[in-house]
């Protein structure tokens, strides 16, 4: 009598994502990549720090070309063909990190700025008396 062996299989190779999006929050310390797909559901993700940078070197433009590499690497397994991108932050690394998609393969719809502004938000700290 032959045992049954359940085969497990992993969620994340399984699915196919044809369309997605790509955000990438630069900051001054560090670069972060996030790949979702269009309902905002996580694929994959990296950033500087987890690509082994450590201290200043994470807030450079290699470190982030590094991450963006390392997050889209997943996508092109799964097939992804198109990508809008959302950059958001002041950091170095936003340059590098939209050049390295753009030569990546992947077709960019758009690419929007959501860094946050505000309007006159918060009342800045009294003047410095020297």
């Amino acid at each position: 009598m032959p045992k049954l062996v359940k085969k497990i299989s992993l969620r994340k190779g399984k699915r196919r994502i044809p369309k997605g999006v790509i955000h990438i929050q630069a900051s001054f310390n560090n670069t972060i990549v996030t790949v979702t797909d269009i309902r905002g559901q996580a694929v994959s993700w990296s950033s500087a720090g987890a690509c082994g940078f450590k201290g200043t070197k994470k807030s450079t433009p290699f470190a982030a070309q590094t991450a963006v590499e390392n997050a889209i690497r997943v996508l092109i397994d799964q097939g992804m063909k198109q990508a809008e991108v959302m950059i958001s932050g002041p950091g170095p690394g936003r340059d590098t990190a939209l050049r390295t998609i753009r030569r990546s393969g992947i077709i960019l719809n758009f690419v929007r700025d959501v860094t946050p502004m505000p309007h006159n938000g918060c009342r800045p700290p009294k003047k410095r008396r020297v």
